[in-house]
């Protein structure tokens, strides 16, 4: 059953990209247009059914693109200019996506990570902030959303954060007030703590650009489609009012709807004190990275026009391996990061092939043309409105941006009037903040919903409210706040 369960998967991509090739090409569009899509839409249905890691699927279809190039990437017309050679443009675009700057930043923010990981100051910082505001659950509600927030700006796998660094300390802490999984007594503490957890991460992944790999993927899929860039700086400043609204009002919000029955008590503080005795004193490596990571937050904030961010993260990176935060050994090995980094340089590739071969336009026109007659207001509100509730679909944060994003601002291009810095932002807002919508939508949400702490109707009914509150607090701010800061 398990290799027929893997043969389908494998065969679900090539039956789609094969359908669709077979297909005559829409009005408007060329053949060869025509078929390029067919093997992106096939990577894509990859990507969701996952035969493969992703960046295995985004590889496969990379190399399909550049050997079948003259009838996938190419019109007849560009063939037949003299002394054009479509296998060194080939192999050029093929490997465009590995110059992109996004992917340097992004592999640079997961050595950070690494840092924070090896030197034990991301799991210090948790404890400490667990043992100040423990002794109140709502206060302990709003260390875990602390936590979070400390490390989402130097942990671009939220899955690596939620579930590598903050879960394993709140599992700790329902068992300590007797609150255990699948028992009535679950939701004396437990189910409050789970739940914050989760609502955190999806949370944090939305405020800054390094907090979650799929906002970087938005901002190289936007750079090929539009040569529009934001910085790590312009996407901080444009989410501050909704990350202040949200860091404020979730974990009080989780305690009026989802109200723990245990509202104080001394048990947590003391663990966390009994874990960080176990540690010991900040040690010196410790303290090194917390000098770096300051260094560079400053300049992604503040120096954004004047030094690039995946160069500050380089540099910041080598200074780590000279201060001896991390070995070189600690870089080769790291699998997640590498994996990371060649389905994303795919994606970008991909993207950019997309758009080259004149999808992107021809699809934005075709979605301008039936938005017509509706204000800009209400066309980039329900451009919004639809990508967020499209998130039900997907069980991967990746799939859901590759497949969904070049598509919106495709939208907003053929849209002069809509402002597509702003946009873009809403956009990549809503990636983090739908998150929260079901439990298999991103890399966290297995593991909070199989605590035992979260029951199915449970988590379902707070996704569905919490998320309707992200998207209605998403939608204001996007609408006053951030045409002011994006201009």
């Amino acid at each position: 059953m398990a290799k027929f369960n893997l043969s389908w998967r494998w065969f679900a991509p090539v039956i789609v990209a094969l359908t669709l090739a077979l297909c005559p090409a829409p009005a408007g569009l060329q053949p060869h247009a025509w078929l390029y899509f067919s093997v992106f839409l096939g990577v894509i249905v990859g990507l969701i059914l996952e035969p493969a890691p992703g960046a295995v699927v985004a590889m496969t279809g990379l190399a399909i693109i550049a050997i079948f190039s003259p009838w996938l990437l190419y019109s007849p017309e560009q063939l037949a200019t003299p002394g054009f050679k479509y296998t060194s443009s080939s192999l050029s675009w093929m490997v465009s996506g590995f110059s992109n700057s996004v992917i340097w930043l992004i592999f640079a923010a997961f050595m950070f990570g690494t840092g924070y990981e090896k030197t034990g100051l991301g799991r210090r910082i948790a404890l400490i902030l667990v043992k100040k505001m423990g002794h109140k659950t709502l206060l302990l509600g709003y260390a875990i959303m602390f936590s979070e927030l400390l490390l989402a700006p130097v942990t671009p796998s939220n899955s690596a954060r939620g579930a590598g660094i903050i879960y394993p300390i709140v599992r700790n802490l329902p068992p300590l007030y007797n609150s255990q999984p699948n028992t009535p007594s679950a939701r004396s503490i437990g189910s409050y703590i789970m739940w914050i957890g989760i609502s955190a991460n999806c949370v944090t992944s939305a405020i800054f650009l390094t907090a979650m790999a799929p906002n970087l993927l938005l901002i190289g899929l936007l750079k090929t489609s539009s040569h529009l860039s934001l910085s790590w700086g312009d996407w901080f400043l444009g989410m501050l009012p909704l990350s202040l609204l949200l860091i404020a009002l979730v974990p009080w919000l989780s305690y009026v709807l989802y109200p723990p029955t245990i509202k104080a008590g001394e048990q947590v503080p003391k663990w966390a004190s009994a874990e960080l005795a176990a540690m010991g004193p900040l040690s010196l490596r410790e303290t090194k990275m917390l000098g770096l990571m300051i260094i560079a937050l400053l300049l992604w904030i503040f120096a954004g026009q004047y030094i690039d961010a995946a160069l500050v993260g380089y540099s910041v990176v080598a200074l780590m391996l000279l201060g001896k935060i991390i070995t070189w050994d600690d870089i080769i090995s790291n699998k997640a990061a590498w994996s990371v980094f060649f389905w994303l340089a795919s994606l970008i590739a991909l993207a950019t092939g997309l758009n080259n071969v004149g999808f992107i336009t021809w699809f934005g026109k075709l979605i301008a043309q039936g938005l017509q007659g509706f204000s800009t207001t209400v066309v980039m509100v329900l451009l919004v409105i639809v990508f967020y509730l499209l998130r039900y679909f997907f069980a991967s944060a990746t799939a859901y941006t590759s497949a969904l994003a070049p598509m919106m601002i495709a939208a907003a291009l053929m849209l002069p009037a809509i402002p597509l810095p702003t946009f873009s932002l809403m956009i990549g807002a809503a990636i983090g903040l739908g998150s929260i919508v079901t439990p298999y939508a991103t890399g966290p949400s297995p593991i909070y919903y199989g605590s035992g702490y979260l029951p199915t109707n449970d988590y379902w009914r707070l996704g569905a409210i919490f998320g309707l509150i992200f998207l209605g607090l998403l939608i204001v701010t996007g609408l006053v706040w951030m045409p002011m800061v994006m201009g």
